[in-house]
């Protein structure tokens, strides 16, 4: 009976073979591209990421429009918001798509969607809705993604919360208070923290200074991504106060940190410029005041949802920043050290900058003309334009499955 172990030994062995196999082959790199958020259309156009810029498909981000609409218009108040949001932000038309991240897999594309007031996953083999989170509150805006990928933060503007999700199931992981009407989010470069600015009413005809305090609380709230609880409150206002800029709105668009995260830049409403903020100090460093188009008109009331200039980006080497004057029609390149722009580029509202997937250009989206623009960070000149959808706003990189093409749903 002795032989029985010895036996059980030798057939193990056998089976070792088997139960592993040769090393599973490692899945093919993703194809890195950019996605295009056509804002009024609910479409997003997605392009090479660099180089040519060649355009490579359209995605539908709203296949469950008629849905969405039966539910809306069968509530009153739901109803009642999403006309304001057409005759408010929307400037007549319907906000469709805002914000847009992929999945760390390439599979899904998940977006923002301000009518409809949630966010959607959407197939990106199939066009179908992989999940779908409805919002707090009534509208959806701004998001960000975690550097690992797994989380995706969103701001409820009417709600004033930020809620954070996995980004593979649409689960909620956390969701924290902010002041009035969150938009940026921006995670911390090793993900343990998310900056969220709350731009205030930017929707009502009291743009005059002496009504900036019908505008609402405006301030940075900072949290763990950990616990989602706040440990940090930064009111540029006072800052703004102490650096002797009363003048100027508290209201914080688009920003951007500096690689080493010591420095922090941002545009304000109703400004045409850029200010910059030193973080260990804890103080506004620098303002930069840019140039003004001369057909642009001063009246605040001509902004559109208050923001004279509104896009910002910084290239890799954090040399330079990159500019969307909206109001005054153009894009301009500036010098990091300096705060001194390059040539003024002719831009027909531009209203987001970002980086190109090979660092660089900058890639402005240009909503008064459906297109974006690549600018490059050496020259400060244009070097492509593409095509897109109707108001194209964000515009942010992404990944796709090697061979890639659009659903035919879409």
């Amino acid at each position: 009976m002795r032989w029985k172990p010895v036996a059980a030994v030798v057939a193990a062995s056998l089976l070792v073979p088997i139960l592993s196999g040769p090393a599973a082959a490692a899945p093919p790199p993703l194809r890195e591209v950019m996605f295009v958020g056509n804002n009024w259309e609910g479409t997003v156009d997605v392009i090479e990421s660099s180089g040519a810029y060649q355009k490579l498909g359209r995605l539908n981000v709203i296949p469950d429009r008629a849905q969405r609409l039966a539910e809306i218009y069968l509530n009153p108040i739901k109803l009642a918001f999403f006309l304001g949001i057409r005759s408010g932000p929307g400037e007549g038309h319907d906000q469709l798509v805002d914000d847009m991240y992929t999945t760390p897999d390439g599979t899904a594309l998940v977006a923002s969607r301000p009518s409809f007031a949630d966010v959607v996953s959407i197939d990106l083999a199939t066009g179908a809705v992989r999940w779908r989170f409805p919002v707090s509150g009534f509208r959806a805006d701004h998001m960000a993604v975690s550097p690992d990928g797994t989380q995706v933060a969103v701001s409820a503007s009417t709600s004033n919360t930020v809620h954070v999700l996995n980004i593979n199931t649409g689960a909620q992981l956390g969701s924290f208070a902010t002041g009035d009407k969150p938009h940026e989010n921006v995670y911390s470069r090793d993900g343990r923290y998310l900056w969220n600015s709350s731009i205030g009413e930017v929707n009502t005809q009291l743009d005059d200074p002496i009504w900036d305090w019908t505008k609402g609380d405006r301030h940075i709230t900072v949290v763990d991504t950990r616990t989602f609880e706040t440990v940090r409150v930064v009111d540029m206002r006072q800052r703004l106060d102490a650096f002797g800029r009363s003048d100027l709105s508290d209201s914080v668009r688009p920003t951007v940190f500096s690689p080493d995260e010591s420095k922090w830049y941002f545009q304000v409403s109703f400004f045409n410029g850029v200010v910059e903020y030193d973080v260990p100090t804890d103080r506004i460093t620098r303002i930069r005041t840019l140039p003004k188009n001369p057909a642009t008109s001063d009246d605040r009331n001509t902004f559109v949802n208050d923001s004279r200039h509104h896009g910002l980006s910084i290239s890799p080497d954090g040399s330079k920043l990159c500019v969307a004057g909206t109001m005054d029609d153009y894009a301009t390149v500036l010098n990091r050290s300096t705060l001194q722009e390059g040539p003024l580029v002719t831009a027909m509202k531009p209203y987001w900058a970002t980086v190109s997937g090979d660092g660089r250009d900058c890639v402005i989206s240009e909503s008064g003309a459906d297109r974006v623009s690549a600018i490059s960070f050496a020259t400060g000149q244009r070097v492509a334009a593409v095509a897109v959808g109707d108001h194209p706003q964000r515009v942010r990189v992404g990944h796709v499955r090697p061979g890639w093409q659009a659903p035919l749903r879409s």
